[in-house]
C-alpha cells in the first residue's frame, strides 16, 4: 500500500427538502464516510453536486467538512473552474484549511470553451505554485482530452501533480501507458466512475479508486486483497459487490448514496436541486433490494 492508495469516496451534500444545505447532515455524512473506513474524502466534486452550489456554500462546506474531519483522513477538496484565477482562490483557500490536497478537472464551460493542451498546463501549474498537491481528474464531462503525452508532462514538470483519477472510456490503457511511460513520477494512479471498471484498472496498476460513499467498505478490501498479491480474494470480493456498481453507475449515479444515506439514517433527505429529478421509486427500490444482502454500513449507520 503506497501513500496514495485504497478507497478515497466523494462525500454527497446533503439538502434539507426545502433545498437549503443540510450542514448538521453534512457532519453525519463525513462521520459515516469515516466508519466505512475510507482512506481518504473528497469533497465539493461531481458526485457532491458541485455544480449546484453557490460559491458561499462551497466556502462554509469546505470550512466545516476540513474543521469536522480534523485530520482523522486526508481531505481533498475539488476546486475546478474554467477561469484560473478562481482555480487559485479555491486553492488557496483549501490549504489555509488545511486540505491534504486538491482535485482539478481540466478548464472547460460547457461545449465550446476548452482549454488547449498549454492552458490546461498553465493552468496546473500555477496551481502547484500554490503548494499543495494535486490529483488531475480525467471526466469525460470535462469534454477534454487529457492525452498521455499531456499528462506526463504535467506529472514529470508540475511537482505538486501527484494523483491522477482516470475515469475516461478504457481507463486501463491510459493509467496502464502513464504508469509504464511516467514511472516515478505518477505517485497516486487513480481510477473513478464507481469502480465499474475496478479490476481491470488494477491489473493495469492502479493504486486506489475515488468512488462514491455508497459502499466504500465493500469495495476497500477488492483493493486491499488485489494490492497484497490475492488476486483471487480480489475477484471474489469484486464479484460480489459488482450488480450493486453496475446498478449505481448506469441508473442511479450520485443519487444512490443518498438513497442509501437517507435509508439509513445518515441523513434526513435524499433531496437534489432542481434540475435534478428524484429517482423513480422503481428505481429506489431496485438499488435497496440489491444492497440489503450486502450490509453495508450506510445502510445501517443511524438507525
Amino acid at each position: 500500500m503506497s501513500k496514495y492508495s485504497g478507497i478515497w469516496p466523494v462525500a454527497p451534500t446533503p439538502f434539507h427538502p426545502n433545498g437549503e444545505v443540510d450542514y448538521e447532515g453534512m457532519k453525519r455524512v463525513l462521520d459515516c464516510m469515516i466508519d466505512q473506513g475510507v482512506d481518504g474524502i473528497c469533497i465539493l466534486a461531481n458526485f457532491s453536486e458541485q455544480f449546484l452550489i453557490t460559491d458561499a456554500e462551497r466556502e462554509a462546506l469546505s470550512r466545516l467538512s476540513l474543521e469536522h474531519v480534523a485530520g482523522r483522513v486526508p481531505v481533498i477538496v475539488t476546486i475546478s473552474h474554467y477561469a484560473t484565477h478562481i482555480v487559485l482562490q479555491r486553492a488557496r483557500f483549501s490549504k489555509e484549511l488545511g486540505a491534504a490536497m486538491v482535485m482539478m478537472m481540466p478548464p472547460y464551460h460547457g461545449a465550446l470553451l476548452k482549454g488547449t493542451p498549454d492552458q490546461t498546463f498553465e493552468q496546473f501549474a500555477q496551481v502547484g505554485e500554490v503548494g499543495i498537491p494535486i490529483m488531475i481528474q480525467d471526466a469525460p464531462l470535462s469534454g477534454v482530452e487529457l492525452s498521455v503525452p499531456l499528462l506526463l508532462r504535467m506529472a514529470r514538470e508540475i511537482e505538486m501533480v501527484k494523483l491522477f483519477k482516470i475515469e475516461c472510456p478504457q481507463a486501463a490503457n491510459k493509467l496502464r501507458a502513464l504508469i509504464e511511460q511516467g514511472g516515478d513520477a505518477i505517485e497516486g494512479p487513480f481510477d473513478g466512475e464507481e469502480a465499474i471498471t475496478l479490476m481491470a484498472d488494477l491489473q493495469a496498476g492502479a493504486t486506489g479508486s475515488m468512488t462514491s460513499a455508497m459502499i466504500p467498505d465493500q469495495i476497500k478490501p477488492v483493493i486491499e486483497h488485489f494490492l497484497a498479491g490475492k488476486a483471487d480474494q480480489a475477484a471474489s470480493a469484486y464479484a460480489r459487490v459488482l450488480p450493486a456498481i453496475n446498478f449505481e453507475n448506469r441508473q442511479c449515479g450520485f443519487r444512490a448514496t443518498k438513497v442509501v444515506m437517507e435509508e439509513g439514517g445518515v441523513i434526513q433527505s435524499a433531496f437534489c436541486r432542481h434540475p435534478i429529478p428524484a429517482l423513480h421509486s422503481q428505481t429506489k427500490a431496485g438499488l435497496l433490494e440489491i444492497l440489503r444482502p450486502l450490509n453495508p454500513v450506510a445502510l445501517n449507520w443511524g438507525k
